[in-house]
């Protein structure tokens, strides 16, 4: 069509140039008498101009003096004139004794031979022949604007623009000719074992095919290959799997640009309405300009009988005219309809070619066949049309581009360039020793899990963090000393024998994940597991995802970690209450209302009860008779009145209330004769009743952080008590009872109204922590020197205080502190 409107194009300027140049008219006037006599007839019509023509020559009118121009007549035109000529000479002679015709007589005949010839080209000219040049022209523009108009139009332009150079570079990219031909080598091998009944390994290929057929999830299509769990991934021929880094990552961005580019065309059929319009406005153009130039192709004549209303200046009525274009004129617009004639087949094929297949639908179905490509998925809208307008030019094209719209081929890209970064030697360096003194490996942002990781026999926790494609292939099982996994936003696919091994060896495992659905399946049945710990949302409409995978077959699990927003415990829950020992559910402020299922949770040990919203202690809890360990941090309790139910739970040894808003603790507290540790900071405490002191085996009390103002001098009482925060309080002074307890490790005094300390002090023998910095003091006492196990490191107080020290004191402090990190 650019080609065909090329041509018009041209077929019109030079129409323009011709007529500019050289159109115009010669006009010969008809005697009136001769043409008005009886007998006279359409064919005398000549004879009567030559007649005038004679007469004009024997009275020496100014046709006499004109020449004869027949430059660029036709032939027969030329032939016909000089005939005539020859004739009105010849009659000439005959009738010079005829009377003069009638008219005006000036001295300017020339001047008006050209007034009537102007007169007639705008009077007996057809408007088509003095028009049809710019017809032409303007008829071409428009079919051109609207061949084209799409690639100008904003909103199709750019995006057909991207599509022609992303496909130009899918086509010359190497990944396109490497995945290709990789394909092509295996499927040649399996033709030619499929011809030829041997191969180096049959058997091989046979428990393969065998595992394939009984065990779908035991293999996965790379490029068209199947991958079995027994066989590893780096069998491909070491030719194949060579990739230069720079086109490695060229074909990533390819990959990334297909992606959006899709998501950003497919979404719309912008592009095909508007090719549509265009072309049915092109059809309508074409039917158009066919119908109304063909009934003008008659009208372009050489001759024509013009009638202008000036007799009164030239004394005639009726004058004979020759068109000198006429002829060059009608063989241009035959030529020209021919054009369009041909433009118009090519516009209604198209609008065959539009209507008749679905052109907002692409299917693979061939490219997967030729490319076993089984993954390539179709495509919908603009992006289904631009590759069918692709196909018409070169379906070569669609293949080569469909390599970049398959997963497989994706993974394969990115598995070749992570294992050629990620070698041993580096992931070797980065491995570390953890706070438990263990082998850790922190894998943070990559495209995949390098086959070298399962090189490191010696690791024991390993880290994935926001790695969209992990796959633990068959290699895992290398990795014998693996015990603990965490999988930060970061989905996992295990194959079959990979999976038996952390079935039998994985004994933690973090997942941290956006919903509930990414959790993988396999970790619900990982019977060996003794720690799993989940972090994303599991509100109460998702609650049911956890149920889809019984964890019954969790048969070793001890504790059970749920960091997420829920309303109830989920329910499958209690099938780990037999064995479960441990809960702990941070619920990020959301409120926990059914805490039912806790009663059957007998056997459970330490429970926490984070940020749940919860009023107050859960009645569920007093049924634990085997808790020894509650911890409700970060609550709304106000009361705690239930506190003497705790009396029945003889192994609770710990109880942390710490961030809630408590007023007043209840003196049933000396009820739970249990307790060892107290932790009841960050509350709204202005007091502590005696009975709390009644706890014979309270070692560990932290109250810091509070509104108490008096430390009740039956703290006195507590023996065996070890460990006492009271800072971020408002206490003045220190009951002497306090330092009867002997056993204090750890004082922490910080950020209250103290202005002495009593001598006392000395009597907290194995002291090793003394926090007093934030408050009034002005001295410390001399004998802080008898704390023999206090460290300069362990004394938290101004300096100013400390320099005021006896040099001895200080001396002894600082020597003890140099022996001990010298030790």
């Amino acid at each position: 069509m650019d080609y065909l409107g090329l041509v018009m194009l041209m077929l019109a300027i030079f129409a323009m140039t011709m007529q500019i140049t050289k159109d115009q008219v010669a006009c010969l006037p008809c005697l009136e008498d001769q043409r008005n006599a009886p007998g006279a007839s359409p064919n005398s019509f000549p004879q009567q101009t030559t007649q005038a023509a004679a007469s004009s020559a024997a009275t020496g009118d100014v046709t006499s003096t004109t020449p004869l121009m027949t430059k660029d007549l036709p032939d027969e035109v030329v032939h016909e004139i000089h005939v005539t000529h020859q004739h009105t000479s010849t009659v000439a002679e005959k009738t010079i004794n005829q009377p003069q015709p009638t008219g005006v007589k000036t001295n300017l005949d020339y001047q008006q031979y050209i007034f009537i010839n102007q007169i007639c080209y705008h009077v007996a000219l057809p408007w088509y022949s003095k028009y049809f040049p710019y017809l032409t022209l303007i008829h071409t523009l428009v079919l051109m604007v609207s061949s084209n108009f799409w690639f100008k139009y904003p909103k199709t332009s750019s995006k057909i623009e991207h599509f022609v150079s992303i496909l130009g570079r899918c086509f010359e990219s190497p990944w396109t000719t490497k995945a290709l031909s990789e394909t092509a080598c295996e499927d040649s091998e399996e033709n030619k074992q499929r011809l030829t009944g041997t191969s180096s390994a049959p058997k091989q290929v046979s428990l393969e095919g065998k595992d394939e057929s009984s065990n779908v999830n035991s293999s996965t299509p790379m490029l068209g290959v199947k991958f079995s769990a027994d066989k590893p991934i780096t069998e491909v021929p070491s030719s194949m799997t060579i990739l230069d880094k720079k086109d490695g990552e060229q074909a990533k961005a390819l990959f990334e640009k297909v992606r959006k580019f899709r998501a950003h065309v497919e979404d719309s059929d912008f592009i095909y309405k508007l090719y549509v319009a265009q072309t049915i406005v092109k059809t309508v153009k074409f039917i158009l300009i066919l119908s109304y130039t063909s009934t003008f192709l008659a009208k372009i004549n050489f001759k024509h009988e013009c009638k202008p209303d000036i007799k009164q200046l030239t004394g005639y009525q009726t004058f004979f005219c020759t068109h000198n274009m006429a002829f060059m004129l009608n063989k241009l617009l035959i030529s020209y309809m021919a054009l369009i004639l041909i433009y118009g087949m090519a516009c209604l094929y198209s609008l065959f070619w539009v209507f008749r297949r679905p052109l907002k639908e692409y299917s693979f179905e061939k490219v997967r066949e030729e490319s076993s490509f089984s993954d390539i998925p179709d495509v919908k809208n603009d992006f289904a049309f631009l590759l069918h307008m692709v196909d018409q030019y070169d379906q070569l094209y669609s293949k080569r581009f469909g390599v970049f719209l398959s997963e497989v081929s994706e993974n394969k890209l990115r598995e070749i360039s992570l294992n050629h970064e990620w070698t041993f030697e580096k992931l070797r360096q980065l491995v570390t020793r953890n706070a438990q003194d263990q082998q850790e490996l922190h894998l943070f942002m990559l495209s995949g899990l390098p086959n070298a990781v399962f090189d490191l026999t010696d690791l024991e926790v390993l880290k994935l963090e926001l790695i969209p494609e992990v796959r633990f292939s068959a290699k895992v099982s290398q990795m014998t000393s693996l015990q603990e996994l965490h999988l930060c936003h970061s989905p996992a696919k295990v194959e079959q024998t990979g999976f038996a091994f952390l079935r039998d060896h994985l004994r933690c495992l973090h997942v941290k994940f956006t919903d509930v659905a990414e959790i993988p399946t396999w970790v619900y049945l990982l019977r060996s597991l003794r720690e799993l710990n989940l972090i994303g949302n599991l509100s109460s409409e998702n609650n049911k995802m956890i149920g889809l995978e019984s964890m019954r077959d969790l048969r070793h699990l001890k504790t059970l970690s749920l960091k997420s927003n829920l309303t109830k415990m989920p329910t499958n829950i209690t099938e780990l209450s037999p064995h479960l020992i441990k809960l702990v559910v941070h619920n990020d402020g959301t409120k926990l209302l059914v805490l039912n299922s806790l009663k059957k949770m007998i056997n459970l040990i330490e429970l926490e009860l984070h940020s749940c919203e919860l009023e107050r202690i859960p009645h569920a809890i007093f049924s634990l008779t085997n808790l020894q360990e509650l911890d409700l941090k970060s609550n709304n309790i106000r009361t705690i009145e239930e506190i003497i139910s705790f009396q029945h739970l003889k192994r609770l040894t710990c109880l942390k209330l710490w961030h809630n808003k408590i007023i007043t603790i209840p003196s049933s507290i000396g009820q739970v004769k249990s307790l060892e540790s107290l932790h009841l900071s960050h509350n709204k405490l202005e007091s502590l009743p005696p009975a709390l002191f009644t706890l014979p085996k309270l070692r560990h009390l932290d109250v810091g952080h509070n509104s108490i103002t008096v430390l009740p001098p039956d703290v006195g009482l507590l023996h065996n008590l070890q460990y006492l925060a009271i800072n971020s309080n408002k206490v003045e002074g220190l009951p002497k009872p306090l330092f009867r307890c002997t056993k204090l490790k750890v004082l922490c005094l910080g950020n209250n109204a103290l202005t002495s300390l009593p001598e006392a002090l000395g009597q907290l023998v194995q002291l090793t922590q003394l926090e007093l910095k934030g408050n009034c003091l002005d001295r410390l006492p001399v004998q802080l020197g008898s704390c023999r196990l206090l460290r300069k490191s362990g004394l938290v107080v101004e300096d100013h205080l400390f320099d005021a020290l006896p040099v001895e004191v200080k001396e002894s402090i600082s020597q003890e502190s140099t022996f001990t990190s010298g030790l």
